[in-house]
């Protein structure tokens, strides 16, 4: 059984390892076997397998075909010619004012160009010595230049809190990047890598034959990993976790699935993909359960600083419909939604798309659900933990319903509606009360469509099933009623361990939780 590698974005150093490493090099061979026009740009998110593809790219055009033995590429008809490569990484330029970015920048190229045997010219600006280094790759090797550039739009990225410095930074930026349309008769390749698509800068508008493979739908698959990849490279690894689990195969790949699956990149494809660090790190580790991965890789500042100002009932993430294209580019820096912010950050996806309504958008996975949710959840607290999720689901689980409900009531209390509105729908207390569950670990279901009508919300976690039913006004107990009326835990009788109905009533007039009551199917 081959090794899983454990962070690793380095192609060398995962073929010296014995490491799995999922062959994408077929489609890389693709792009590569054209002579010219061969400009291409791909956003996908964070933590997706961009640096490895970069890596990888590298290793081709650099001829060592001796790490390729047993892929693709290998045997298709490449010529491993030896081309010179600048490859750059823009990902660690996070500086906090524009003297820092200069500074960090400035060392980022030299670095490279250093790497590739080219000195760097302090008399002439950045832009001006990338264009000098191709021209002298060029000269040096009588070959034309390969140019990757991985996370191109951090920079950017990292100073939209300020939108004076985000702007400055884009404009020297774009003096770099103009240099690839001016020297484009010297660049055999270019692949350039990001999560954001910033349209203004200069790649994107001068540039007429860059390929943006971002929804293509023959690069749907390109970064991920599908279903048929993980019973071709990690079929013996799944066996093994389902095994650690107590799980049969097809239960084991039910809960894979509903925890790291559900990226789709393409309206034209309705392949999914999983998320590749999430894969790896859960079948490294071999936990008796699955667990979220996607908060250790961190978050983008700039989101949380949106998520902060915005009330957590502004909108359903699990299903937005009617999303235009525009969403998904970023035109204006000091007028950016939160849909492009999630989107771009991956904690949103395609769920379908229709030429004619556009875009439905929703969370991808488990994995992204929770960690969203937390986010919410504890922007909406103000990061009060006394009131937090974890509290309040902890109680749920624990069947310790008082406990349970003086959180519920604390949790609403807080939320941003209050008093501002008239009125507050069913649908706003509900969808809360949706985020904290799921924030908890627990998984649940709005609007349960039964055969006798829909349960408001049903949640579950460790064979404990909760099925809420929530009024505006009334009593609890009719909230109660209404789940034994129509039998809403009728289809998890032969399933769960435990049943609860819970009904839950909130004041019209000051929209706080008013009236509560629980009680177990026997």
């Amino acid at each position: 059984m081959q090794d899983i590698a454990q962070s690793t974005y380095d192609f060398g150093v995962m073929r010296a390892n014995r490491s799995v490493y999922v062959d994408k090099t077929a489609m890389f061979h693709t792009l590569i076997k054209r002579d010219r026009d061969a400009f291409y740009f791909i956003s996908r998110p964070r933590r997706f397998g961009k640096s490895l593809m970069l890596s990888t790219l590298e290793c081709i055009f650099r001829g060592k075909r001796e790490l390729f033995k047993g892929l693709a590429i290998d045997k298709l008809d490449y010529d491993w010619s030896e081309y010179p490569v600048l490859h750059f990484n823009f990902a660690g330029i996070k500086a906090k004012t524009f003297e820092a970015f200069e500074s960090d920048f400035k060392t980022c190229l030299e670095d490279t160009f250093a790497a590739a045997k080219i000195p760097w010219d302090s008399a002439i600006s950045p832009g001006a010595n990338f264009r000098r280094a191709i021209s002298a790759l060029v000269e040096n090797t009588g070959k034309p230049v390969v140019v990757l550039i991985d996370e191109y739009d951090a920079p950017v990225s990292h100073a939209l809190f300020d939108i004076k410095l985000a702007t400055d930074i884009r404009e020297e930026l774009s003096d770099f990047y103009i240099q690839i349309k001016n020297k484009a008769s010297d660049i055999r390749f270019m692949m350039m890598t990001g999560v954001t698509k910033f349209t203004q800068l200069s790649v994107f508008s001068a540039l007429n034959n860059l390929v943006d493979l971002t929804f293509q739908p023959e690069a749907a698959t390109l970064l991920g990993y599908t279903e048929e990849e993980l019973d071709q490279y990690f079929g013996e690894h799944l066996r093994a976790h389902a095994k650690v689990m107590g799980l049969s195969d097809e239960d084991y790949r039910g809960q894979l699935r509903w925890w790291y699956n559900g990226y789709r990149f393409s309206p034209d494809s309705e392949t999914k993909v999983y998320n590749p660090v999430a894969v790896g790190r859960t079948l490294l580790r071999r936990k008796t359960y699955f667990e979220p991965t996607w908060s250790e890789t961190g978050h983008s500042t700039a989101l949380m600083k949106y998520l902060a100002a915005h009330p957590l009932t502004s909108r359903d993430y699990e299903h937005i419909p009617n999303v235009t294209r525009a969403v998904f580019d970023v035109y204006d820096l000091d007028n950016i939604g939160d849909l492009t912010f999630l989107y771009q950050g991956g904690y949103l996806t395609i769920k379908d798309f229709s030429p004619i309504s556009g875009y439905t958008l929703g969370i991808p996975d488990e994995d992204v659900r929770q960690d969203l949710n937390q986010i919410l959840v504890d922007q909406a607290l103000k990061g009060d933990k006394d009131t937090g999720w974890n509290k309040a689901c902890v109680a749920l689980l624990e069947y310790d319903f008082p406990a349970f409900f003086t959180c519920l009531k604390s949790f609403y209390a807080r939320l941003t509606y209050g008093a501002k509105e008239v009125r507050v729908s069913e649908a706003s207390y509900q969808r809360s009360l949706f985020v904290l569950l799921t924030a908890g670990g627990l998984r649940a279901v709005s609007e349960d469509t039964q055969a006798q009508g829909r349960a408001d919300l049903v949640a579950d976690a460790f064979g404990r099933v909760f099925i809420f039913e929530l009024k505006v006004g009334g009593t609890a107990e009719e909230a109660l009623a209404q789940i034994r009326d129509r039998r809403y835990d009728l289809p998890y009788l032969a399933s769960a361990q435990t049943i609860h109905r819970i009904g839950l009533v909130f004041d019209p007039k000051t929209h706080q939780l008013l009236d509560t009551a629980v009680e177990p199917v026997h």
